[in-house]
């Protein structure tokens, strides 16, 4: 039965963490450079809306890892851009290839893609969601140490695709997760109403409080792409900057994680981003591992 991955609640627990421990595995066979292609032959559309560097490349060279080929496609490239419905695009492209993954604005289009495409579709990026990158973080975080189970993990700044997909990972992993926002800057409220059934999780707007005895902390841009930057937004912001000030709050050995691309002086300050650089990039790099192993699973033939 086909599979797609357009969030995380499209897929189980169990699931999750299998793919973490996969990935694990991969990285490992990739650091002995030992040859593994269960992709042999396969080809992956990358049908991207939104400029990108991490995710674009970490499919790319995981596909080609993997001994597949990818296509890329801006939507300029296609059909889309001339009004084709992207029900249609979606019945063509996976009469060609045998998987897609998809970097766009609207979550109701990677949702519409998945739904009329006979292949799997792997959300690579939405306006709401970022699953992907939420699996690369919970596998840096107990690669450096940290039970997922017993960690406090904080996110600090927007409610934005990142936050929204970490609430999403709380709710599957039931972790210890504290997220701070500005009022006006929430996670979807269906979400936050459903997490707060988790004991471990809390909301609040006081990041100070959010990362109180912090394991982890975890923050993004305040303002994502496609987004207009306001002097109104940069003012609500005020305070939730990831400082040595606000790591104080934090327990002596926490780490700092960060999606990139960062706005450094902004949602990260530009020595704690450097203080951290070791796990950050890390966390970059892990996008290649994780997606290997999503990839492995939807189209592998792993089970």
């Amino acid at each position: 039965m086909k599979r797609d991955f357009t969030r995380l609640l499209d897929i189980t627990r169990d699931e999750l963490l299998s793919l973490l421990e996969r990935a694990r595995s991969l990285k490992e066979l990739r650091t002995r450079n030992t040859s593994y292609k269960p992709l042999k032959d396969k080809t992956i559309a990358l049908l991207f809306e939104k400029a990108s560097t991490r995710t674009r490349v970490s499919f790319e060279v995981g596909v080609l890892e993997l001994g597949g080929h990818t296509i890329y496609l801006s939507s300029k490239d296609t059909q889309l851009s001339r009004g084709e419905p992207l029900r249609d695009t979606a019945r063509v492209l996976s009469r060609y290839v045998h998987g897609i993954v998809v970097r766009t604005f609207r979550q109701q289009d990677v949702e519409e893609l998945a739904r009329f495409s006979s292949v799997p579709v792997i959300n690579g990026l939405s306006d709401s969601f970022h699953p992907c990158q939420i699996l690369s973080d919970l596998f840096t975080i107990k690669e450096f140490g940290k039970d997922l189970s017993k960690a406090k993990i904080a996110f600090v700044g927007d409610g934005n695709n990142v936050a929204n997909s970490w609430v999403e990972a709380a709710i599957l992993l039931d972790l210890h997760l504290s997220v701070a926002t500005p009022p006006a800057y929430m996670p979807e409220a269906s979400l936050l109403e459903r997490a707060r059934k988790n004991r471990g999780f809390h909301f609040t707007t006081d990041p100070k409080e959010a990362v109180r005895d912090a394991d982890v902390i975890n923050t993004d841009v305040w303002v994502s792409m496609g987004e207009k930057e306001t002097a109104e937004k940069k003012k609500a912001f005020e305070g939730y900057s990831v400082n040595e000030e606000l790591l104080a709050h934090a327990k002596k050995d926490a780490i700092v994680m960060h999606c990139l691309p960062a706005k450094r002086g902004e949602e990260i300050e530009d020595a704690v981003l450097e203080r951290f650089a070791d796990v950050i990039f890390t966390q970059s790099e892990n996008r290649l591992h994780v997606q290997k192993a999503l990839l492995e699973w939807l189209l592998g033939g792993r089970e």
